[in-house]
């Protein structure tokens, strides 16, 4: 390629690239075309999605592989529209993602209104940050927008770019902004911390999101094991020790059937370490569930604690493995949960939730969990299969699972696995979704046939918005507005140029999987359930 002169949009794609960004998203329009082009010329590739929402999932999906701040591409207006759930998703997941919008010069906008609206005062609600891009400061801009959206705790920053400073020539110095040193943990609360540690019998660890944002995974391990430690952990901290690890007590937050077992273990507790929990993840039934008069509690966050849905006698504000490395300097393991404890409530939530159902539900993900190899990167959309597979789904490694556990948005499983199949093409990914969830991304089918992603998306097929007509029955309420037509998802997957099959029976579906694993495109796999196969079960 010429060496073409430098515009501030190539300033903006270059500080992305800088910053692990390999991949963006989106859908252009003529407002949009020179960053675009910028991008490509960086080498960050553009891939063209079916809808902008779908396209800041798949941003997300590559996020949770290799770990750089996802991409979103709109344009101006409608485009820019269509992405707000997903970067209000972002908000509320805690995912980096840098959000580029294309908009009219200010002058041009004096006079001229059509699709003409106010982008900053859109997202600011639903961002860290919003900026107005500058030609003279395109890398200052990119440089703030990158650092604020990957520091504790993550998430969107917005970035509106006018057509003629995205054309216009960058000549400033290559600016970089001094790189922010993590906190240390603080000396006197350690003091008491260690005094704690030292003298529990019954302690007990709660891990969330912050943890894997700290890379802090060998860390928890390693103190889990060295103090005899159980770990509880949120949704999307499952995994960040084995599942199958006698210490591991898998996830929750969201399964009343769950909580049932792990609230009243928590609550028995004489120390509870939480450790890089952000309870956005977790409903009214884990607001203030311990009694700091009652029981020590020490929070371990990357950020002050202004949530209040609990409180801490203890409150470090520091990298959540250093935490715990300083945490467990010096101190003497001794033997914890004498009485059986750990192993009894472990077994409890086994019998819970079993993985030997014929058929259902429960049966659909113990059969994929069975088939499908331990490495494989599971996606999970909103719905009662989310409930049931987030407790049935074992991880054996962090971000085996994924999905919206904070605005818990429905749309975002399929396009989450073609964003980690684009990521890490050799590892079996798998989505799943609800009927009701599927129809609302069946366009982005296209998109993974059009890009050959051997995705496997698995549908549960009950014509009902499950979780909904559920609590609407137990609430004694009239059916209304929760059941749709049963469609043939095998013969959309096929019309939109994949594979696609029914089942309902487990053979069935074994077979499948192995055909699904071995194909050279996706696999819609529809699963015929029905609707009150989740009674009882989550």
């Amino acid at each position: 390629m010429p060496n073409l002169p430098m515009r501030a949009a190539d300033a903006v794609a270059q500080r992305l690239y800088d910053a692990g960004c390999r991949t963006a998203f989106g859908m252009p329009g003529g407002e949009v075309l020179t960053i675009i082009d910028a991008l490509e010329r960086a080498g960050i590739r553009f891939i063209l999605c079916k809808h902008e929402n779908a396209g800041g999932f798949m941003a997300e999906g590559v996020h949770h592989m290799d770990g750089a701040p996802a991409i979103l591409v709109a344009t101006v207006g409608p485009g820019a529209m269509n992405g707000v759930n997903v970067v209000a998703n972002a908000e509320q997941d805690r995912v980096p993602m840098i959000v580029l919008t294309g908009c009219l010069d200010a002058d041009e906008a004096l006079t001229y209104t059509h699709q003409v609206m106010d982008h900053e005062a859109v997202f600011a609600p639903i961002t860290k940050a919003t900026f107005r891009l500058t030609a003279a400061g395109a890398d200052i801009v990119t440089d703030k927008a990158v650092s604020i959206a990957t520091e504790a705790r993550s998430g969107p920053v917005h970035i509106d770019i006018p057509i003629s400073v995205a054309d216009a020539p960058f000549k400033g110095p290559q600016r970089r902004r001094p790189v922010a040193l993590r906190n240390e943990p603080m000396t006197e609360a350690m003091s008491q911390a260690w005094d704690w540690l030292s003298e529990a019998e019954r302690p007990v660890m709660i891990v969330g999101l912050d943890a894997l944002h700290d890379e802090a995974a060998p860390s928890v391990m390693a103190f889990a094991e060295a103090f005899g430690v159980p770990v509880i952990t949120t949704y999307k901290a499952k995994g960040i020790i084995p599942e199958h690890h006698p210490a591991a007590l898998g996830g929750a937050g969201l399964s009343p059937k769950n909580d049932a077992i792990l609230v009243p273990f928590i609550q028995s507790a004489d120390l509870v370490i939480c450790a890089g929990y952000d309870p956005i993840e977790m409903r009214p039934g884990w607001r203030d569930i311990w009694d700091t008069t009652e029981q020590r509690v020490i929070d371990i966050a990357g950020v002050p604690n202004l949530h209040y849905m609990h409180q801490a006698g203890i409150n470090i504000v520091a990298d959540i493995g250093a935490s715990l490395q300083a945490l467990g300097d010096g101190i003497s393991p001794r033997e914890t949960w004498a009485g059986g404890e750990v192993g009894r409530t472990k077994a409890a939530l086994a019998e819970a939730f079993p993985m030997d159902d014929e058929w259902g539900a429960a049966g659909v993900i113990a059969e994929c969990r069975a088939v499908l190899p331990s490495e494989t990167v599971a996606t999970v959309d909103s719905g009662a299969h989310r409930i049931l597979l987030s407790q049935m789904w074992e991880c054996d490694a962090p971000r085996g699972l994924i999905q919206s556990s904070g605005l818990c948005t429905m749309g975002c499983a399929v396009p989450m696995a073609m964003g980690a199949k684009i990521a890490k093409p050799d590892v079996p990914v798998v989505s799943f979704s609800g009927d009701a969830g599927m129809l609302m991304v069946l366009g982005e089918l296209a998109t993974a046939a059009e890009m050959k992603l051997g995705v496997i998306f698995v549908v549960f097929v009950d014509a009902s918005l499950a979780l909904i007509e559920k609590k609407q029955r137990e609430r004694q309420m009239a059916n209304v507005g929760v059941d749709f037509g049963e469609h043939d998802f095998a013969a959309i997957g096929r019309a939109m140029g994949g594979h696609g099959v029914t089942v309902d029976n487990r053979a069935d579906l074994r077979a499948a999987l192995t055909d699904g694993m071995a194909a050279d495109t996706f696999t819609v796999i529809a699963a015929k359930i029905d609707r009150r196969s989740y009674d009882g079960r989550i």
